[in-house]
């Protein structure tokens, strides 16, 4: 772009040198003139900018693509009894220049034009620069700074034009208090603020909830001569509604109850049901909006919106439905924001089909779903484990011109950690970043959290330094997920080192960090530093619950250290605590290991007394004491006890009491057992089929689980599981081809698994299993076997199946092969246009060294520090 500036000024240069050259015959005396470049350059952007569509000039665009702000200036300047068109070229180059696209050049251009004492232009220029500022704080934060040094610098002031824009553009950002220090200045500098402004004023300090303010202003507009209207008690009314004092919401809205003048409209209506929805006030919330209509005010598109999400949230979402059909019957017409409420509902209910059926809806009704919309969806199906369904999203969002935000990366990154690809996720934040996003604290908490979970520890660590290059400071989510992973691995010691980095960074402790580095200490045996926490805990009367208490009790009950636990109760109680059944439990739990029965069955009663009533888990622990002790009657009789007392056994307790029977041979009792389980509703479990295995085993005379003997074990286990009626055999399979593939017999596992997918069940964990062992071995070819075999049934098989085998694939140099399963991967999943889809299954595909991911986070940071504009 710069050889196309200089290749012009060369030409005009060269155009003045002839025209002097022709002229030379008639005056001998005359002396060549030559401008500076950077007039020269002004000077032939001018000329072009008399043509009437100069905003479309391929000419211009080259002219100005490097155009620096003093070269802008003085564009301006030459044009300066054109105001119109100034404001216009301010606008256009600003979009069109490599230097004047960055805010910090857009204020630098502005104090020029200041400078050269074109104020009419400056101000127009003002109002335009307030109105792209008005959704971004960052940067109107940046435009009030230059108006300050304008003012001390230049003696520069605000028309009123201009004061008026900056007002409606604070209320706009929720910038309720620099909206009324605007006014105060506004008022300093003479103008006379009219009622429109006042309205402004008020609503931004109701926006930010800043009511007191906003009544104290309220009496001054009373006092100038205004008269109370609607639209300010409106604002009062939202911003009491914001606070959750819904108490004076209702105040006011009975004083414009009163009032003609103040009557209150759709949008105080609005604002209120919006308030007790946030209260969870729904009755009267739906009772207000019965009441518009007896008043003559209709209810609202958002008025429904709002009822609708409340309702969504709830997870009511048929209920929601019943209210959108009510609203479409009325004649009010759905916008962008009710399908997302609906489509954001149905996600969180676990119906991305449905969803994405009322989005096709949306469209077919001529409106666009918003990036919101989209956010929503790829939400969905990252929640289901569904990740290239949620990039096809990406893709249409793409190709509808919709631009993906951070929000959009942030969901998909957690998507990819959920189904422990966290290196994935590491790549696409390299890519958002390339797409010119910066990320936020919620990205680096999503992508450090993964990579905590997964136990890459350095990476983390590496990433964790990489924050400050985007002005980021990491928070206590950041610390917390870092104290929890070192805690998981034992390293207590090295979690305290990040907890005092914490607190030297001004980070405030924390009851969950603390409680997290409590279990950390526990767990390495060193009670006495999980206690001192505890007391400092308690000494900055941070415990707000017995959580971390609980921590540090069952840490004893597992040690039988019942005295140590006791003391404990006894300093919950103390601090005005309330000990939860969790307490309790731990109680119990501690008392049944020390072999003290009979204490823990004066436990419960001691909870019954203090009106904590046990719930099933105290019970169950006990039970599990009678069993492993052999005392079944009393087991027996304790479960028919807790069942009287309304406390229903759960799937753990049925599991115990199997286990039971099965240890002291009473095979048939366990059976009965299994089902009773099954016809509670209660899925089998791997514990249930160990102990049923064993108990077959034990019937068979202790016959060893070896050759055909074990087979025909394996198949008769499946057998009494299928006629008890198990329902859903999936854990049993997992269970058996588990157990097949750790004793190394892997082909019987998938011939196993394939006579059950012709039956038409599928089991996604089991195929993980085979896919996995299949690759550790380095047997591909068996796993694209089996992939086509799962697909030719009409079942898809797991991202985290596929990416195993593409990348072993590519690792044995098959690339042909693995490029045929990606192709397969995007067709299995519905992926119409794959060549949309092919660069970020590329990204999908990378992979999962720690090395490569730590490369990335340099590479990113590069990346960072690559865009920064040069500046002349």
């Amino acid at each position: 772009m710069l050889i196309h500036i200089r290749s012009s000024l060369k030409i005009s240069a060269l155009t003045r040198h002839v025209l002097h050259s022709s002229n030379a015959y008639f005056s001998v005396s005359s002396q060549p003139t030559q401008l500076p470049p950077d007039e020269a350059a002004a000077r032939d952007v001018a000329s072009l900018l008399k043509n009437p569509n100069w905003e479309n000039s391929n000419t211009l665009k080259s002219l100005v693509s490097h155009m620096n702000p003093h070269i802008a200036s003085q564009v301006i300047s030459l044009q300066s009894s054109e105001t119109n068109t100034c404001v216009r070229f301010f606008t256009w180059v600003c979009k069109h220049s490599s230097y004047c696209f960055d805010p910090n050049q857009k204020t630098h251009l502005l104090k020029l034009i200041v400078s050269s004492g074109l104020y009419q232009i400056a101000h127009s220029v003002i109002v335009a620069l307030i109105r792209e500022c008005s959704r971004c704080e960052k940067n109107m934060m940046k435009l009030l700074t230059c108006f300050d040094e304008l003012r001390d610098e230049a003696g520069f002031r605000l028309n009123y034009p201009c004061y008026s824009s900056l007002l409606m553009s604070l209320a706009k950002l929720d910038l309720g208090f620099l909206a009324y220090l605007t006014y105060r200045r506004m008022e300093a500098d003479g103008f006379v603020v009219g009622m429109i402004d006042y309205r402004t004023i008020v609503n931004a300090l109701c926006k930010n909830g800043n009511t007191e303010a906003a009544e104290m202003f309220m009496c001054k507009i009373l006092k100038v001569g205004f008269v109370l209207d609607s639209h300010i008690c409106t604002s009062l009314v939202l911003g009491f509604c914001r606070g959750l004092n819904l108490g004076d919401a209702l105040r006011v809205f009975g004083v414009m109850s009163r009032e003609e003048a103040s009557a209150p409209n759709s949008v105080t209506y609005s604002n209120l049901i919006h308030g007790l929805c946030e209260v969870e006030r729904l009755d009267e919330a739906f009772g207000f909006k019965d009441r518009m209509g007896e008043n003559g005010c209709q209810p609202s598109t958002r008025t429904y919106t709002v009822l609708i999400k409340a309702l969504c949230d709830r997870g009511l979402v048929d209920k929601g439905f019943s209210l959108f059909d009510e609203m479409v019957g009325k004649g009010c017409k759905a916008n962008v924001h009710t399908y997302t409420v609906l489509i954001d509902g149905l996600c969180r209910d676990g119906k991305i089909e449905e969803a994405n059926g009322i989005c096709r809806k949306m469209v077919e009704d001529g409106i666009y779903p918003s990036v919101v919309t989209y956010n929503a969806l790829i939400n969905g199906y990252c929640k289901d484990g569904r990740i290239v369904p949620a990039f096809e999203v990406l893709t249409v969002m793409e190709k509808r011109a919709c631009r993906p935000n951070v929000r959009t990366f942030n969901e998909l990154m957690e998507g990819l950690c959920r189904v422990g690809k966290p290196f994935k996720a590491v790549h696409l934040l390299k890519r958002m970043i390339g797409n010119g996003l910066s990320p936020d604290i919620v990205s680096y908490n999503v992508l450090i959290d993964g990579l905590c979970r997964e136990g890459f520890m350095n990476v983390a660590y590496k990433l964790l330094g990489s924050m400050s290059s985007f002005d980021l400071e990491p928070d206590c989510v950041t610390f917390t997920a870092i104290i929890n992973a070192f805690c998981k691995q034992g390293k207590a010691d090295v979690a305290s080192a990040f907890l005092v980095l914490m607190l030297r960074k001004g980070i405030s402790l924390d009851e969950v960090t603390c409680t997290a580095l409590m279990d950390g200490f526990c767990k390495v045996g060193k009670t006495r530093d999980a206690l001192f926490i505890l007391e400092t805990l308690c000494k900055m009367r941070l415990l707000t619950t017995p959580h971390s208490l609980n921590v540090v009790l069952d840490v004893l009950s597992k040690s039988c250290k019942v005295k140590e636990e006791l003391a404990m109760l006894g300093k919950i109680n103390k601090l005005g605590l309330v000990p939860s059944v969790v307490t309790y439990t731990a109680l119990v739990d501690g008392l049944i290991r020390s072999g003290d029965i009979s204490g823990s069955l004066k436990m419960l009663e001691v909870m019954k007394s203090s009106g904590c009533l046990p719930n099933v888990y105290p019970y169950t622990i006990i039970i599990n004491g009678f069993c492993q002790f052999g005392r079944l009657e009393e087991a027996e009789k304790l479960l028919a006890t807790m069942q009287d007392s309304g406390v229903s056994p759960n799937h753990v307790t049925y599991t115990v009491m199997v286990k039971g029977y099965v240890d002291y041979g009473k095979l048939d009792r366990a059976l009965e057992t299994v089902s009773v389980m099954v016809e509670s509703g209660y899925e089998l479990n791997e514990r249930v089929y160990s102990s049923l295995l064993h108990g077959l085993v034990s019937s068979q005379k202790g016959i060893a689980l070896q050759g055909g003997n074990d087979a025909c074990i394996m198949s008769k286990l499946i057998s009494m599981v299928e006629q008890l009626g198990g329902g859903s055999t999936r854990g049993l399979y997992d269970f058996v081809v588990t157990r097949l593939c750790k004793e190394g017999r892997i082909d019987e596992s998938n011939k196993l698994i394939q006579t059950v997918l012709k039956r038409g069940v599928y089991i996604d964990k089991v195929i993980d299993t085979i896919i996995e062992t299949y690759c550790g071995r380095k047997e591909h070819n068996k796993c694209v076997e089996l992939i086509t075999f799962v697909v030719g049934t009409g079942f898809v098989p797991s991202f985290k199946s596929f990416c195993l085998v593409i990348q072993g694939l590519k690792k044995e140099g098959e690339t042909e092969q693995a490029h045929e399963l990606v192709m397969e991967l995007l067709s299995s999943n519905g992926v119409k246009e794959k060549s949309r889809m092919l660069d970020y299954v590329k990204c999908l595909m990378e992979g999962d060294e720690a090395g490569d991911c730590v490369e990335v986070v340099i590479d990113m940071v590069d990346q960072l520090h690559c865009k920064e504009r040069p500046i002349f």
